[in-house]
C-alpha cells in the first residue's frame, strides 16, 4: 500500500481515538470540563419533539446561555445524556445562537427527553470515519484517481505553467464580474483535470463559481458541488436557485431554508403520490410506537420482549419509508443539472452510477483530504475553490496534525496543480485594513476595489505593554483571559460611538470570549476567530489576550488565524495586545510597524486604567 495511504489511515486512527478519549463522560472527564472545552451543551432546555426525516424524531432546543461552540458544527455525530439513564446516539441538524436542533437514531423519543438535566455532549463519528478508512482502502484500485493522489503527493508541478485562459466566446450572464473572476471562469470551462480558484476574503469566490456552474450546466454538463459545512453548500446553492438552474440539495436538509428545502428530496416529494405512502406507513409506526409506550420505565422481562418486538417492528417502516423515499428520489437525481451536499451527505446519496463532468469543492481549505477522496470518484474534472491562507481544517489529535492530517485537499493541491488562479480584487474591506494581509499572505497581489480607498483611519492598535494587563488562566484552568483587554474594549464602545449591531468582538481564546459575555453588552456580537471565519462586520475589536515576561504566544503562531481575524472588518479593525509579548515575532512585529504608518498605534495609556 502507498505510504501516503498508510499515514492517512494511521491519522484516522488517532483521531478516532483521540475523539473516543475527549468525549468521554467519566469520572476522568467531568461533565463540568467537557462543558468548559466546548464538547458538552447543558442543560438544553427541548421547545419541540417531532418525526422527521424517514420518520426518526428530532428535538428543537434552546439555550439559557450563549454557547462558546464552535465544534458543534451542523452534521456533528452527538449522544444526548441525562444521569443515571444509557446516551442515544444523534446528529447536530444546526446551532444557531442559543437555538439548535437534533436527530435521534432511535425509534422513538426516550421518556426522560423532558426532564431536567438533559444535555448533549460530542460523540466519535464512526460513520464518517469508516467511510473514509473504506474509500482510501480502494483508491489504489481505481487507476486514474491513484495518479491523481500520485501527482499531488509527489507536489511537483507539471512543467507547463498555467496559460491565462481565454474568455473570448463566453457571454456571462453576470456582467460585474472582473478580469480575474472571468479568467477563473474560463480555465473551469476549459478544465481537463483540476483547476483551483484561489479566493482570499472579500473576493467574490461564491458568485465567481455561480457563474462558472452556470456556464457549465449551459453547455449541457451535469455538475456536483460540495463543501464541507452545509452552510458553505447553501450558500451555492441559493444563488444557483436564483439563476434558474435544477439544482437538487441532499443530505442534512432539515435546517435549510424554504427556498432551498423546495429543491431537497422531501420538498420534491411533498405534494408526490409517494408522499401518502410515506404518510401511511408513519402512521403506521406511529400505532407501534404508542403501542410499546405503553410499558414504561420499570417493566418485567416479558413486557421488554414486548416493547422490543414493537420497536423492531417501527424499524423495519422507517427501512420502508427509505426505500421508497430512494426510489422516487431517482428521478430527481437523473433530471437535476447540479447535485450538492458535503461529501458524506453525496456519499451517503448513492450516486454513483449517475455521470458528473465536474465536481466543485468550496472552502476546500477546510477540507481534510480523505474527505475529498471520497467524492473525487463521482466526476470527470475537479474543481477546488477556497483560500489555504485562511484557518486550516479541525482536527483534535495533535499526533494527528503532526503527521499532516490537518492540511487539507486545497493545501495538498495547490503546490502540486499549474492550474492555480487568484481572484485579486476584494470588495469587503477598507483598503488599509486588506493591505497588510495583502502584503504578507499574497504577495501584494491582492487589490482593493476602488471605492474601498479613502484617507481616514481603518485600523487601529492599543498597545497595553508597560500596563501589568497580564494573561491569566479562566476559571476551567484551561483557556486565557485578559481582564485589562475587556476594560480597553469596554473604553472603546463608549469613546468611538461604535453601533453595537454592527460590532463584533473577537480573541483566539474562548476563555476571553466567555469573560466577554460576562462584562460586554449583549448587543454585540462575541466570538472565537475559529468561530467566525466566513462572516464580516462593519467593526472588529480583535483582543490577542497574551501578555507574559517569556514573549510566550502559543497558538497566535498560526498567523493564518490573524489573517481571519484582521480580514472581518469592512471599516474599523482595532486590536489590543502587548507588543513586548508579541512583537519579538517576526510577523506581529511586521504587523506593527504596518499600523504605524497606515493607521493609528495608540498605547493604553491614552485610556484610564
Amino acid at each position: 500500500m502507498h505510504p501516503h495511504i498508510q499515514n492517512l489511515l494511521r491519522c484516522i486512527e488517532l483521531e478516532e481515538k483521540e475523539q473516543s478519549e475527549r468525549y468521554k463522560l467519566d469520572q476522568q472527564h467531568t461533565l463540568k470540563q467537557l462543558k468548559a472545552e466546548g464538547l458538552a451543551l447543558h442543560p438544553i432546555i427541548v421547545t419541540r419533539k417531532n418525526f422527521g426525516y424517514a420518520d426518526y424524531p428530532e428535538i428543537t432546543f434552546k439555550l439559557s446561555f450563549p454557547p462558546e461552540a464552535n465544534l458543534f458544527r451542523d452534521g456533528a455525530a452527538i449522544e444526548c445524556f441525562i444521569t443515571g439513564e444509557e446516551p442515544i446516539k444523534g446528529i447536530l441538524l444546526g446551532l444557531d445562537g442559543k437555538n439548535g436542533e437534533f436527530r435521534l437514531f432511535a425509534p422513538d423519543f426516550p421518556d426522560w427527553i423532558e426532564d431536567n438535566g438533559v444535555g448533549i455532549k460530542l460523540a466519535p463519528d464512526t460513520r464518517t470515519t469508516t467511510i473514509m478508512k473504506k474509500v482510501l482502502n480502494e483508491l489504489e484500485a481505481n487507476k486514474k484517481l491513484f495518479r491523481l493522489f500520485e501527482q499531488l503527493h509527489e507536489g511537483k508541478k507539471t512543467e507547463t505553467a498555467a496559460v491565462v485562459p481565454s474568455t473570448a466566446g463566453i457571454s456571462f450572464r453576470n456582467k460585474g464580474l472582473n478580469e480575474s473572476q472571468q479568467q477563473a471562469i474560463a480555465a473551469i470551462l476549459q478544465n481537463e483535470n483540476v483547476t483551483i480558484v484561489h479566493g482570499p476574503p472579500g473576493t467574490g469566490k461564491t458568485t465567481t463559481l455561480v457563474e462558472a456552474i452556470c456556464q457549465l450546466t449551459a453547455n449541457g454538463e451535469k455538475v456536483l458541488v460540495s463543501a464541507p459545512s452545509n452552510t458553505a453548500v447553501d450558500n451555492i446553492a441559493k444563488g444557483l436557485i436564483k439563476n434558474g438552474i435544477r439544482l437538487l440539495r441532499v443530505g442534512n436538509t432539515s435546517k435549510v431554508d424554504e427556498t432551498i428545502f423546495a429543491h431537497t428530496p422531501e420538498g420534491h416529494l411533498s405534494n408526490a403520490k409517494a408522499q401518502k405512502e410515506i404518510k401511511q406507513l408513519k402512521i403506521r409506526a406511529e400505532e407501534f410506537r404508542r403501542m410499546a409506550l405503553k410499558y414504561k420505565r420499570s417493566f418485567d422481562k416479558a413486557e421488554r420482549e414486548q416493547r422490543n418486538l414493537l420497536f423492531k417492528e417501527v424499524k423495519s417502516i422507517r427501512e420502508e419509508i427509505k426505500k421508497l423515499q430512494a426510489y422516487n428520489e431517482e428521478k430527481l437525481f437523473e433530471e437535476a443539472q447540479v447535485i450538492a451536499g458535503t461529501p458524506i451527505g453525496l456519499y451517503d446519496a448513492g450516486i454513483s452510477h449517475l455521470s458528473f463532468s465536474t465536481l466543485v469543492v468550496d472552502e476546500a481549505g477546510q477540507c481534510i483530504e480523505p474527505l475529498a477522496w471520497c467524492i473525487f470518484p463521482f466526476a470527470e474534472k475537479i474543481v477546488l475553490a477556497g483560500d489555504h491562507w485562511q484557518l486550516p481544517p479541525t482536527v483534535l489529535s495533535n499526533e494527528a496534525a503532526m503527521l499532516g492530517f490537518n492540511n487539507s485537499i486545497l493545501e495538498r493541491a495547490i503546490p502540486a496543480v499549474s492550474e492555480v488562479y487568484l481572484l485579486n480584487t476584494q470588495y469587503r474591506m477598507r483598503q488599509a485594513i486588506a493591505g497588510f494581509s495583502s502584503n504578507y499572505f499574497y504577495k501584494s497581489l491582492l487589490k482593493s476595489a476602488e471605492h474601498l480607498f479613502n484617507t481616514g483611519t481603518h485600523i487601529t492598535f492599543i498597545d497595553t505593554a508597560g500596563s501589568g494587563y497580564e494573561e491569566k488562566h479562566g476559571p476551567d484552568g484551561v483557556s486565557l483571559q485578559n481582564e485589562g483587554e475587556l476594560n480597553i474594549v469596554r473604553q472603546l464602545l463608549e469613546t468611538e460611538s461604535l453601533e453595537l449591531s454592527h460590532t463584533a468582538f473577537i480573541s483566539p481564546y474562548s476563555g476571553q470570549v466567555a469573560a466577554a459575555k460576562d462584562v460586554l453588552p449583549s448587543a454585540i456580537r462575541m466570538s472565537t476567530i475559529d468561530s467566525f471565519q466566513g462572516q464580516e462586520k462593519e467593526n472588529i475589536i480583535l483582543s490577542l489576550v497574551r501578555s507574559n515576561s517569556d514573549g510566550d504566544i502559543g497558538f497566535l503562531k498560526d498567523y493564518r488565524r490573524m489573517n481571519v481575524a484582521i480580514t472581518r472588518a469592512k471599516e474599523q479593525l482595532f486590536v489590543i495586545g502587548d507588543s513586548a509579548t508579541i512583537g519579538a515575532d517576526r510577523f506581529y512585529n511586521e504587523f506593527l510597524s504596518y499600523v504605524e504608518k497606515h493607521g493609528s498605534y495608540r498605547t493604553v495609556w491614552e485610556y484610564e486604567l
